[in-house]
């Protein structure tokens, strides 16, 4: 890819409202495709892979950020840069935007020379890394429920010590509660609370190990109440305490109930 022969993906549900940006991006040599919708984005995205993607974030039904987490899950897709558009300046939207993988934020109401520039700017830098970048074949893109599954888990991963709820977790991810629990359960086989458990009590045996963090640090940051709650949630589940756990480990030992002694 040059940067004079790059395509551009814009997604935006109100395209009359960037009308002298997109008009800026298209009097270049660059390609520009429009998606008026997430899903839309997310196909054509897919579909074309462009060089750089220029994306709303807010949109009905699944926004930016949403949509951001899910392309990030597709090998033919997740190195493209992004660069989110938005009418709002607040500090903690943009913050949030650069948390999910953009690598840019612009205010819909800026110069069109800003935005070439920023565009140009960015196409650079992905042209330096093209050549590291492993081509993917088109038949091992996975299916929107897998993206949506490993998107999912991938913000639990990040956010353990917050208490989502289902509702937050599915909006996060571009889709509704009853689809997500539906898709843990046909892909895992339990619910997606069951899986945040495994996830918290993965991440504290890793703590255990690789840290001197004390119990009620490591509680504090899986997301459990008290040091109290943490102990008993893994006797339960490993039949050893977690001090058993780590004092094992650190010995090389066997760590199961029969072993470390319950």
């Amino acid at each position: 890819m040059s940067v004079q022969d790059a395509h551009i993906l814009v997604i935006d549900d109100a395209p009359e409202d960037i009308r002298s940006l997109l008009q800026a991006l298209r009097a270049q040599s660059w390609r520009v495709t429009l998606a008026t919708t997430a899903q839309q984005g997310y196909q054509r995205a897919q579909l074309l892979a462009p060089d750089l993607i220029l994306m709303d974030v807010r949109m009905p039904g699944m926004d930016g950020f949403a949509l951001c987490r899910q392309l990030q899950e597709l090998p033919r897709v997740r190195h493209i840069p992004i660069l989110f558009l938005t009418s709002a300046a607040s500090i903690e939207e943009r913050l949030e935007g650069l948390s999910h993988g953009g690598v840019d934020y612009i205010l819909k109401g800026c110069e069109p020379a800003e935005l070439l520039a920023r565009v140009q700017i960015h196409l650079r830098l992905a042209t330096r890394a093209d050549a590291s970048v492993p081509s993917v074949q088109d038949a091992t893109a996975p299916g929107q429920d897998e993206v949506i599954l490993h998107a999912a888990m991938r913000l639990i991963g990040r956010c353990l010590s917050e208490p989502l709820t289902l509702e937050q977790i599915a909006s996060a991810v571009g889709t509704y509660d009853k689809r997500l629990s539906a898709i843990f359960r046909q892909r895992l086989g339990m619910t997606v609370f069951a899986w945040i458990r495994e996830e918290r009590l993965r991440k504290s045996r890793q703590l255990l190990v690789d840290t001197e963090l004390g119990m009620q640090e490591i509680a504090e940051n899986i997301g459990f109440r008290s040091a109290c709650n943490f102990t008993t949630a893994f006797r339960e589940r490993l039949g050893v305490t977690p001090s058993q756990y780590r004092r094992a480990a650190r010995q090389g030992a066997p760590v199961d109930a029969d072993t470390v002694g319950a």
